[in-house]
């Protein structure tokens, strides 16, 4: 008892320092040193602890992570994001505008970071809201819900990407399953949700009524952007075939090395440099800024990350993972069911989904050795429950609500509705997937 009464203080402690305006990654920290000590670990092994959280969490993680947002702000700056959007909308016609974005959220979703892709694509939901008449949230719902199942459930995405190296998780068939989960929960929190919202319909906004912020001139061509926005779900997709169809020998090889998701990141990136920067005649020097801008962006994420694996490592080294697991067994509940539930609490209590999933992986990580439970699946239920009720300590529940000009009441109906959805949906998706596996 008196460590289950360890760790909700040290809980407590996370919230309240989270509800202060604290740096999650200074709060974990101080949450998590003491937690240690208190939970039994030796000084001198908490300094080791510490050491082997921060390797272990960074270990194949910050290449793919740092990777993922060079290529993001490449396809944001050159256009291509933009063009992908409105080819789409262009394709599918104004009667079917919400499937056009759902899939617009869900390609641009890919390769992008959910912040980075909700500020391209909100300007276009406001001008198709001002141009069709439609309640705004009947398109703004599906674009960001397609925006948020491909980060909670697609690497290279922080959160699939940590649990994939956290659980020894296969990260192309983890890509594979997810892409299957994520297609109903699109659909359900997307269209369906959004047709039941429409009487919330706020005043649009004073926001985007000219030419969209920096417009660029021409924007490349569709073939382009959606090839290179796709290449690294692409590249990993074709290793996974590789492994499981093709013999020993050259060509396997090659495709396993290429499908090696740091290895198809930097391609797809290259390839990002040269098609959307240097042929269409963006010098090296803006190149860099891109690059830049990029991981300065990110660095914020990789240090709260960095963090939260040294609180999972706390968790570990003390012994709490195995005595929360076998508490597990003893209320005999489904390990995949149990792993959603203690994210999602997580979730609603820290706020944060990176954090709630950082956090998981030590409470959750015996799970899968000690009942053989699939570690693709339980990735997937991780990053279902972290997506679980947002609300007021989410810094996305608050852009959400200022950028559509919503009140506190209906950003709770439309939006932390849609996230709730999107997080009850993956996991029965996922107990599904485990039934039929």
């Amino acid at each position: 008892m008196a460590t289950f009464l360890i760790i909700a203080a040290a809980i407590a402690l996370q919230i309240l320092l989270t509800a202060r305006k604290l740096s999650p990654f200074l709060s974990l920290l101080v949450v998590a040193i003491p937690m240690g000590l208190a939970l039994g670990i030796a000084p001198q092994d908490l300094v080791r602890t510490i050491d082997a959280g921060v390797g272990s969490t960074l270990a194949g993680l910050a290449l793919v992570i740092v990777l993922g947002a060079i290529l993001g702000k490449v396809l944001e700056e050159s256009g291509a994001a933009e063009k992908i959007a409105t080819t789409l909308i262009g394709a599918f016609g104004e009667r079917n505008i919400q499937w056009a974005l759902l899939l617009t959220g869900f390609l641009v979703g890919i390769p992008l970071y959910f912040n980075a892709g909700f500020i391209i694509l909100v300007p276009l939901v406001f001008s198709l809201a001002r141009r069709t008449g439609l309640p705004i949230l009947l398109l703004a719902i599906p674009t960001v819900a397609s925006l948020s199942t491909t980060h909670c459930f697609l690497p290279p995405h922080p959160g699939p990407v940590v649990l994939v190296n956290a659980f020894g998780a296969d990260m192309g068939r983890t890509l594979l399953y997810g892409l299957v989960m994520a297609v109903p929960a699109v659909v359900i929190a997307g269209p369906w949700l959004s047709r039941r919202l429409k009487s919330i319909n706020p005043p649009l906004p004073d926001l985007f009524n000219g030419p969209e912020d920096g417009a660029r001139g021409e924007l490349p061509g569709a073939p382009c952007s959606f090839l290179i926005a796709l290449s690294p779900v692409l590249l990993i997709s074709v290793s996974v075939v590789a492994d499981g169809l093709l013999p020993e020998g050259l060509v396997r090889t090659a495709l396993l090395f290429l499908g090696n998701p740091t290895v198809a990141l930097l391609l797809s990136t290259l390839l990002a440099f040269w098609f959307l920067g240097h042929r269409r005649g963006v010098g090296l020097e803006t190149q860099t800024r891109w690059l830049n801008a990029a991981i300065g962006g990110i660095a914020v994420i990789l240090l709260i990350i960095t963090a939260g694996g040294v609180f999972k490592q706390v968790l570990v080294d003390s012994g709490v993972g195995a005595t929360i697991a076998a508490l597990a067994g003893q209320w005999q509940m489904p390990p995949l069911l149990f792993a959603w539930l203690a994210t999602a609490l997580l979730r609603v209590m820290i706020g944060s989904s990176t954090v709630a999933v950082i956090t998981a992986t030590g409470v959750v990580g015996p799970l899968v050795e000690s009942t053989g439970v699939s570690p693709e699946l339980m990735v997937l239920a991780v990053g279902a429950g972290s997506v679980f009720g947002s609300h007021v300590n989410d810094s996305a529940f608050w852009m959400f609500k200022e950028f559509f000009g919503l009140s506190m009441a209906q950003t709770f109906r439309s939006w932390t509705v849609m996230e709730s959805t999107i997080s009850v949906v993956g996991l029965a998706g996922v107990l599904l997937l485990d039934l039929a596996l």
